[in-house]
């Protein structure tokens, strides 16, 4: 599903990233690990395609995005990628139904398609009785969902999280990794987490631990 080779980025003239290979396969569940600075975002950034590598090739469900336009990229993004971070970025004006709902209608579905599927996940995230509650009116966890909601609506194969827990207790977090593990088992979607959290790590089918710029066994 995703295949990166002797991928090489660098900001300005400081190299990040050193010639990284990777593939994951559809439904897999991985973690990357390492230090602050190690270039665990910067990577992500790339498989999000919000980067473009210096050199190296990515390819997504068989398609290179070397030479794809920035169109073609937003669109990828926007139907076959979900974002979750730390920080959970949900719009302050707009109710929990109503943040999950955005992407979904920019992506040209049917209102009352995309409306459903958010009630869906609204339940099955356990939030459904706060979808009319803005994001100042939610707990961190609360606003955690809501922004993984908004990552699932449009069904995308593959889920990016960025420290999804760094804001979260302990108690929440270890709810947040249950979450994931149960949407990975039941939608069968590929997830890559980005997390301090050994725990987190630990519980996914695959630990990958970068040291300044590359992975290391």
């Amino acid at each position: 599903m995703i295949k990166l080779e002797d991928i090489h980025f660098s900001y300005e003239d400081l190299p990040v990233l050193k010639g990284i290979d990777l593939e994951i396969n559809k439904g897999e569940i991985i973690s990357i690990v390492g230090a602050s600075g190690a270039g665990k975002t910067t990577l992500l950034h790339i498989l999000g395609t919000l980067e473009k590598p210096d050199s190296g090739k990515y390819t997504i469900n068989g398609k290179s995005t070397t030479n794809l336009s920035s169109n073609e990229l937003a669109k990828i993004r926007n139907l076959e990628i979900g974002f979750i971070f730390q920080f959970h970025n949900l719009l302050i004006e707009f109710s929990a139904f109503e943040n999950i709902c955005i992407p979904g209608y920019v992506s040209g579905r049917k209102s009352k398609d995309v409306e459903k599927k958010a009630i869906e996940l609204l339940e099955l995230l356990g939030i459904k009785d706060r979808k009319d509650h803005k994001p100042n009116e939610l707990s961190g966890g609360e606003q955690q969902r809501v922004a993984i909601a908004r990552a699932l609506i449009n069904s995308p194969a593959i889920i990016l999280a960025d420290e999804p827990s760094g804001n979260l207790d302990s108690m929440n977090a270890m709810n947040l990794h249950n979450l994931f593990l149960k949407l990975n088992k039941e939608l069968n979607q590929t997830f890559i987490i980005v997390t301090h959290n050994l725990e987190l790590a630990n519980m996914t089918q695959k630990k990958l631990e970068m040291v300044d710029g590359k992975f290391i066994s």
